[in-house]
This record gives structure tokens, C-alpha cells and sequence, in this order.
């Protein structure tokens, strides 16, 4: 098996990119939501609640020290990464919290204005630290703005048997995975605990459970009036967690990640039909 792709999403719930490889820290992918947009009470702000967030293309700024942001209608903003010595602000997301620091104010002017209410853009430095839920870690595991976990995996035959069933066809993209690994079994991933890509290892440590944010279009950011995938999905991915597709993963160590790196599983159930 081979990595066919990597993602990155610099902005929680905005438009995803594309690359070529990726540093691999113990948040996840270097870059990947590390930006984020609150609401007064220092609150996430998702994609799920403002579906048109998935057409804001956010790049990191030359040699990374930032964020550039474009939106449909809007002029495009550099932000600056706010300074270490910054004061830092309280933020939840999905009841859980940790410090970030504030942009300054024209980047609170322009998301507010795009997203049509008073929000604020927040960022994480690398002193600013969320842990991983103790039910699915180990000690000291940490993660970015993400959901939940430092990196999401699916597998390119998920989605092949996804949309075999489904009514129309359903896009990757969809379901913001950072790691899309090239597989001949549908849902092969759910049966793996342990894997190298490349020269990192990573811990396979929980199934992703999906919500509505899965039927947003990325491509115009208009939520599916089918509820597709969620519709198919809940007729055979339903669990005891909820309805699941795609691996959550923590790596137990750091390197880069490329295109077409190799993948290894090292370890899982019924090892020999994985190996």
C-alpha cells in the first residue's frame, strides 16, 4: 500500500490543500489547523454551523510565520502569527479547552465580515498545548484545533464501496482527510492498530465519526438537501460510537511524509490478511 495523498487544512473548517509531503510533529501534520475562528466566549466556530467557511482558502504565508486568507467577495488578508509573548485567551472545542493567542484586529474585522457575525481568528503556538482525550491517548499526547486526534486516514476502497452504494457520487474532500492511503479492501484501515509511513510510526487509535459537516458540498459549501453520505453511511457504518468512516491516528514519532511513501502495518487484527 502507498500514500496517495496528504492534506492539510491551515484554517479549522476552511478550504483544504493539496501537497506533496509534510513534517510530521506530535500535533499532526506541520500546518494543519492551527488557526481557528471563536465566538465571543472563546467557542469554536465550524463549517457545520456556517457552511460557507469550506470556500475560504487559507495558505500559509511565505515561510510559514502566517496565514493568508481569500473568501468569495472579499479582499485577501496576510495575518501575522501573533507575537510568543502575546497574553493568551481561553477556547473550547468540543468541550474541551486550551490557550491560543488573538490576531490582531483586522483579521478579527475581516472574518467577522465574511462570516457575518462578530468572531475572532485565533491561533496556537507551540507553547499553547490541548490534550488528546485520556480514553484514546497516552500521556503527553497532544493535538491541534482538530476534532479530536493529531491525523485522520482513510482508505481510497472506503470510499469505492461508499459510493457503490450511494445514490451519487461522494467526493473525498468531503470527509478532510490529512492522510488517503491507496487499498484494495474497504475499510481495511478499521482492523489496522498500528502503522508506518515512510520512516513514522502511528498509533491507529479510534474510528471518526462523522457528522453534518460530511454533507457540505466543498465546492459551493451548500449542505446535501439528500443528507448524502450520512444517509448511506448510517445504513452499514453505524456503531455503538455513532456513524464512523475513516481512522483517527497519533504518531509516535516525527519525519516527513511524502507522496507515494509506503505504508506498513504493524500491527492489528488478523495480522496475516493485513500483511
Amino acid at each position: 500500500m502507498h500514500l496517495q495523498s496528504i492534506h492539510i487544512h491551515p484554517l479549522k473548517s476552511a478550504r483544504g490543500l493539496a501537497i506533496d509531503e509534510a513534517e510530521v510533529g506530535k500535533r499532526g501534520l506541520a500546518g494543519d489547523r492551527r488557526w481557528m475562528v471563536v465566538d465571543g466566549t472563546g467557542k469554536f466556530i465550524s463549517a457545520r454551523t456556517f457552511p460557507g467557511m469550506v470556500l475560504i482558502d487559507a495558505t500559509l504565508a511565505p515561510g510559514g510565520a502566517g496565514i493568508v486568507l481569500e473568501a468569495p467577495g472579499h479582499p485577501r488578508i496576510e495575518v501575522a502569527e501573533p507575537a510568543p509573548g502575546q497574553a493568551t485567551v481561553d477556547v473550547e472545542v468540543w468541550q474541551s479547552h486550551c490557550p491560543a493567542r488573538a490576531a490582531d484586529d483586522a483579521a478579527h474585522a475581516w472574518i467577522s465580515t465574511v462570516l457575518q457575525q462578530p468572531c475572532r481568528l485565533v491561533h496556537m503556538s507551540e507553547d499553547c498545548l490541548r490534550a488528546v482525550s485520556s480514553k484514546w491517548s497516552r500521556r503527553g499526547d497532544i493535538v491541534s484545533f482538530a476534532d479530536g486526534f493529531p491525523l485522520l486516514l482513510i482508505g481510497t476502497a472506503s470510499l469505492d464501496e461508499l459510493n457503490r452504494r450511494a445514490s451519487r457520487p461522494q467526493s473525498m474532500l468531503q470527509f478532510r482527510p490529512n492522510l488517503v492511503v491507496r487499498t484494495g479492501l474497504p475499510f481495511i484501515e478499521d482492523r489496522w492498530q498500528r502503522i508506518r509511513i515512510g520512516s513514522v510510526d502511528f498509533d491507529v487509535s479510534k474510528p471518526c465519526v462523522r457528522c453534518v459537516l460530511t454533507t457540505v458540498d466543498p465546492a459551493t459549501g451548500i449542505k446535501a438537501s439528500d443528507g448524502e453520505p450520512l444517509t448511506t453511511l448510517k445504513q452499514f457504518r453505524r456503531s455503538d460510537l455513532g456513524i464512523t468512516f475513516g481512522q483517527n491516528l497519533i504518531p509516535r514519532g516525527r519525519g516527513m511524509l511524502r507522496r507515494n511513501d509506503e505504508v506498513f502495518v504493524l500491527g492489528g487484527t488478523d495480522d496475516e490478511q493485513l500483511l
